[in-house]
């Protein structure tokens, strides 16, 4: 397995390179933890979540929450927060329909959404976060 797809979380940091690396993570878990045999389609917590009526849709927007939490501690303006908080607001609504409540999983990603979100403002105010292959690197 390559290093990049290990789950596991980096030392707590404040610097924008552990954020980084911490909410990528918890995209990985909550999206992406094993890939459906057959259909080859990645799947991860949050659709495991949505099993459990109710209270799996409540853990999986807490669980989306905190990544909104490490955007606000990145300094993230309050338009790109609102529209991370729409994007898990949306994932809990749709995941409240029991049973069927999972298959909107597949294609609506909220965390995935939320992560990109949060790569173009490091890209953009903290560049220094880059990766190349994998690793976060500090750039000339």
């Amino acid at each position: 397995m390559p290093p990049e797809d290990r789950l596991s979380f980096p030392a707590i940091g404040t610097d924008p390179a552990s954020v980084r690396k911490r909410v990528e993570a918890m995209e990985r878990l909550l999206e992406r933890m094993f890939v459906i045999p057959g259909i080859n389609r990645p799947v991860g917590l949050d659709v495991i979540l949505d099993v459990v009526p109710g209270v799996g849709d409540l853990l999986g927007a807490i669980l989306g929450g905190y990544m909104i939490w490490e955007a606000r501690n990145l300094g993230m303006s309050k338009w790109k927060m609102t529209r991370m908080a729409g994007n898990v607001g949306v994932d809990f609504l749709l995941g409240l329909i029991p049973w069927v409540g999972a298959i909107p999983d597949f294609f609506f990603r909220s965390n995935s959404r939320n992560l990109r979100i949060i790569k173009r403002h490091l890209d953009k105010h903290h560049a220094e976060t880059g990766l190349i292959e994998g690793e976060v690197t500090r750039r000339s």
